[in-house]
């Protein structure tokens, strides 16, 4: 039987302790996180290419010459965050992305939004600990300005979020939600 590592138990949804022997390497991946977004926070550039150089730095993979990201951005991994083309994410956005997360094609992220990947156990004796599940945010999708999305939801091709939506459940295609929790409002079209 293949032994996994921390990155694969924490992106497969197992709970990850504190106290977890391997939780130094993952460790090692926060502060490189920390040390980039500080520096794509305090660029002062016109130059979109730097910007996007950075933000490919921190995702340990090329963005797309078409993705565009407002600073300043925030996220606790950056290493599992996968961007689309044509994607936009405006300022003071937060991804924890420790269970992934994946913004398809023509994505748009509005100010303030919350992408949580990561929680914690419900059971007091295991709340030391993280458990991740992916977001998958689906092509043509728009996330209004402060809304959050929680661990483990997807949301629908063509979708839209409302501003301030909580939405901890999957969102189907073709549809906006709203409140908190998010609900269905109306099916876009109609």
């Amino acid at each position: 039987m293949l032994i996994k590592n921390i990155f694969e138990r924490d992106r497969s949804g197992e709970v990850i302790p504190l106290d977890d022997p391997e939780y130094p390497e993952l460790f090692k991946v926060i502060l490189k996180a920390i040390r980039t977004t500080a520096k794509l926070n305090t660029v002062v550039t016109d130059d979109l290419n730097q910007i996007r150089d950075i933000f490919s730095e921190l995702t340990g993979k090329k963005v797309d010459d078409t993705f565009f990201v407002i600073p300043p951005f925030y996220t606790d991994f950056g290493e599992n965050i996968h961007i689309g083309k044509n994607v936009f994410v405006n300022h003071a956005c937060t991804f924890m992305d420790r269970g992934g997360i994946t913004l398809e094609d023509n994505v748009l992220i509005g100010p303030k939004v919350n992408l949580i990947t990561s929680n914690h156990p419900l059971n007091p004796s295991e709340r030391r600990a993280t458990i991740s599940h992916p977001i998958v945010i689906k092509k043509n999708a728009w996330i209004g300005a402060a809304a959050t999305i929680l661990s483990g939801v997807t949301i629908g091709e063509n979708s839209v979020v409302a501003a301030g939506a909580v939405v901890s459940k999957d969102v189907p295609a073709n549809t906006i939600v709203g409140g908190i929790p998010a609900k269905v409002i109306k099916a876009i079209g109609s």
